[in-house]
């Protein structure tokens, strides 16, 4: 009787186990797309939304945002401009300094213009969106979603001197190296 427990044990434990497993494996899953890109708003314009509509709640927003500017700045993660070369710590500082130029009317006679520099700092609360880029499965039995983040971009609400707002995506973090090579190898 002894000879049989062992492997009655290993069909009646494992072998429902490896099938549990295996229905879970990405077999199941069929690619939407390989890759898709889109901006998501961290902090609603709308005060009549929800508060979890278009917005991360103020602390984890500041949170999430300081970490990826902090590991930018410091070199704990590896950043890189829109056609995906790397950037150094002095180029991710001098993204985050937008200086404008322009003419203002002094106030006194004889009223002249003169050409100014306007240096301003991005700072957390500027970074009110977050750029994603990623790759979507489905299983189509159960329509279960599986959502990979590839790269993530800080995107800051710049306002110019003439009152326009744009939007300016200031660099890419991926977090797998694999995929900054597949992008570099299509450009």
């Amino acid at each position: 009787m002894k000879k049989y427990f062992l492997p009655f044990i290993f069909l009646a434990g494992v072998v429902p186990a490896l099938l549990l497993f295996s229905s879970c494996h990405p077999k199941n899953e069929e690619i939407i797309t390989k890759k898709i890109q889109y901006d998501v708003n961290i902090k609603s314009s709308h005060p009549d939304y929800d508060w979890w509509i278009q917005n991360l709640v103020g602390p984890q927003r500041e949170k999430l945002v300081e970490t990826i500017l902090q590991g930018a700045i410091s070199g704990k993660f590896k950043v890189y401009d829109y056609f995906y070369q790397p950037l150094s710590i002095q180029a991710v500082t001098r993204i985050l300094t937008d200086t404008v130029a322009v003419k203002v009317r002094e106030p006194m006679p004889p009223y002249a213009m003169k050409d100014t520099l306007i240096i301003r700092h991005i700072e957390v609360k500027d970074i009110r969106r977050l750029r994603f880029m990623e790759s979507w499965r489905i299983n189509p039995k159960t329509m279960q979603f599986t959502k990979t983040v590839k790269g993530i971009a800080p995107v800051a609400r710049r306002v110019d001197a003439e009152g326009n707002v744009r939007w300016q995506p200031l660099f890419w973090i991926f977090p797998d190296p694999k995929t900054v090579k597949k992008l570099q190898s299509t450009r």
